[in-house]
């Protein structure tokens, strides 16, 4: 194949000697193989490489059947500028002996997102995610004896809590937007945000700190279609992780690590368009300039956001963050410009087709991307097939509201645990069937029912406090 071979030429030339191969769990946690590149060849390429054990790999194969092999895309490389002779690319998993692409690897369930969009009859699905993230001097974490004691701590110069005794704290929720010296991320977001463009090809939007005290920071970049974010946001995290490192700093992606303070969300934009066209525009509305068919795609979101928890929101954590009466957007309503509403349309830009989106905030970036983002674009492809109804939007702040004015507006919340999540995608699971398979639903439940059911059973300082003299 001339790709192939292009390919070798390249590293040849480039003077590559080790190729990093990367995929992610059923959990969307990053793995990797390095493959020395004098043993890539066509017929490599092509049957396989890094002969893969998937008994060993979180929620993939039994151990009578675990061997799996990875198929690179070569579409995908690019070279790590803080390893000497060393390059990356994503892989595809296929199932050994020359067997068809496997069915848990996450790619393959964002192509098969994909194939839907256009089996529907439109061009393509945009998507932005803005991915938010915290960067602490140092975590501390103790529970292999929970019976004699359970602890964490984080250590940070910008915390409210500053043990350094330098610089200017930052408060609680009074992290927006902050100058320099007081925002003392400045740099290292900027070292990150040069080496995703300047190495992984990414075009930067804009970065800065975010609400949270202590580091929290984010790095907006621009939209790609579904399997493309889903990659990006994997490689995002892979390079912020990597950067801080090497700032002896450490960088989490945990959507509640800070008591108190504004939890980390990955809201994502979405478009659809047909040939030229953003199917998600109508001029002629007065409201947002939203079409009819965002409307019933909104409706999707909303008639399916519980079950969509399960992958836009997917760890104990998250529903730390997804607390009623806080910041999180918990309530399934829509609106334009309304950051208390699950579903927002931006409407900064009057008579811009091109920038009409609709933002889904209530994600996280614990997710596994490939699976939440088609999973929500199966969502916007069920209420567009069925015409469902979003309802009025709602323009009043839905925290504000108390329990009775949220029920005469139709309001719900998403789920409050992990569990419940779980519990909404096991009776509502047809919208995914076409674009997950049984086998990933099943596979995927049983693993975070395993994690919850952890969670649950470990007892926590705040419950000594409020029990032990029951």
């Amino acid at each position: 194949m001339a790709e192939v071979d292009e390919f070798l030429k390249r590293i040849e030339t480039e003077n590559v000697r080790w190729l990093d191969l990367q995929f992610v769990d059923l959990a969307g946690a990053l793995q990797h193989t390095t493959i020395a590149t004098h043993e890539l060849t066509e017929d490599s390429v092509l049957a396989g490489l890094g002969r893969l054990d998937g008994s060993s790999i979180r929620g993939f194969q039994g151990i009578a059947e675990s061997d799996l092999v990875l198929l690179p895309d070569l579409s995908t490389y690019h070279p790590i500028p803080w390893e000497m002779r060393a390059g990356l690319c994503y892989a595809n998993i296929g199932e050994a002996f020359g067997g068809d692409r496997y069915t848990k690897d996450s790619r393959f369930i964002a192509e098969r997102a994909e194939i839907a969009v256009k089996s529907a009859g439109y061009t393509n699905a945009f998507l932005g995610p803005e991915v938010e993230f915290y960067i602490f001097d140092s975590v501390a974490y103790n529970t292999s004896m929970p019976y004699r004691g359970q602890s964490y701590q984080i250590e940070s110069r910008e915390g409210a809590w500053n043990s350094f005794g330098q610089n200017f704290p930052i408060g609680f929720k009074r992290g927006y937007y902050p100058a320099p010296p007081q925002d003392l991320m400045q740099l290292v977001r900027m070292q990150i945000a040069e080496v995703l463009e300047d190495s992984f090809g990414f075009e930067v939007e804009c970065h800065h700190h975010e609400v949270g005290s202590a580091g929290q920071g984010e790095i907006t970049f621009k939209y790609d279609s579904l399997g493309g974010a889903a990659d990006k946001v994997v490689l995002l995290k892979y390079v912020i992780k990597n950067i801080a490192a090497a700032n002896n700093q450490i960088a989490t992606f945990m959507p509640k690590p800070v008591y108190g303070d504004n939890g980390s969300g990955m809201h994502t934009h979405v478009s659809i368009w047909k040939n030229n066209s953003n199917t998600f525009y109508d001029a002629g509305d007065k409201y947002a300039e939203l079409s009819q068919t965002a409307r019933y795609f909104i409706g999707g979101l909303l008639e399916h956001g519980k079950a969509l928890c399960a992958f836009t929101n997917p760890t104990t954590n998250s529903y730390k963050r997804l607390v009623q009466g806080f910041e999180a957007p918990v309530y399934l309503c829509w609106s334009r410009r309304n950051r208390s509403a699950a579903v927002r349309v931006p409407v900064y830009d009057k008579g811009n087709e091109a920038s009409k989106r609709i933002e889904f905030r209530v994600p996280d970036p614990s997710a596994n991307p490939y699976f939440a983002f088609a999973a929500i674009m199966a969502a916007g492809l069920d209420g567009i097939r069925k015409k469902a109804d979003p309802g009025d939007p709602v323009d009043e702040d839905v925290y504000s509201m108390d329990e009775k004015a949220r029920k005469s507006h139709g309001i719900e919340a998403v789920c409050g645990s992990l569990g419940e999540s779980l519990d909404a995608l096991k009776s509502d699971d047809k919208f995914l069937k076409g674009i997950f398979t049984n086998e990933v639903l099943d596979s995927y439940a049983l693993l975070k029912r395993g994690e919850e059911k952890e969670n649950g059973r470990m007892p926590t300082p705040w419950e000594f406090q409020e029990y032990l003299n029951v």
